[in-house]
């Protein structure tokens, strides 16, 4: 393989710009601009309920804060960890912190507040966000005409 070097007033090439976005390194697609992890989330509709499922293994129920505000729902979760050891003259100290926040808008007054539902079991947080009785898709009916 040989280097070619640019020289003068060139413009970037249209390659360059597509390669250098990441489009083929799908290993990465669950990345944040931080190169951290950000969970993967599922949001599903169904006639009565939203679903919402969102992959953390390895986590806490403990560690998740989920907030309706309006019509806005945020899971978020901050956790840190710190780790001391000293022996024999040697001295160790670990932390690490770990922060998300997701955030998903859902249409305006069709959440029925009062009875969300949340559970995390295996890795996986699912919360059922019912809808409102005047919100709910009705099915086809007949409309006589006089």
């Amino acid at each position: 393989m040989s280097l070619v070097r640019r020289s003068g007033n060139t413009f970037p090439s249209i390659f360059d710009d597509f390669f250098d976005r990441g489009w083929f390194d799908w290993g990465n697609a669950q990345l944040s601009a931080t190169n951290t992890t950000v969970p993967s989330v599922n949001v599903r509709e169904k006639t009565g309920t939203y679903e919402v499922e969102m992959a953390a293994p390895g986590m806490n129920k403990e560690d998740f804060k989920v907030e309706l505000d309006g019509n806005l729902l945020t899971i978020s979760s901050s956790k840190e960890h710190e780790d001391k050891k000293t022996e024999e003259g040697y001295s160790r100290q670990e932390f690490s912190y770990q922060s998300f926040r997701r955030s998903f808008n859902f249409p305006k007054d069709v959440v029925d507040e009062d009875k969300i539902e949340a559970k995390y079991e295996n890795g996986l947080l699912r919360l059922t966000i019912p809808k409102k009785e005047a919100s709910k898709k009705k099915g086809p009916r007949l409309i006589n005409i006089s």
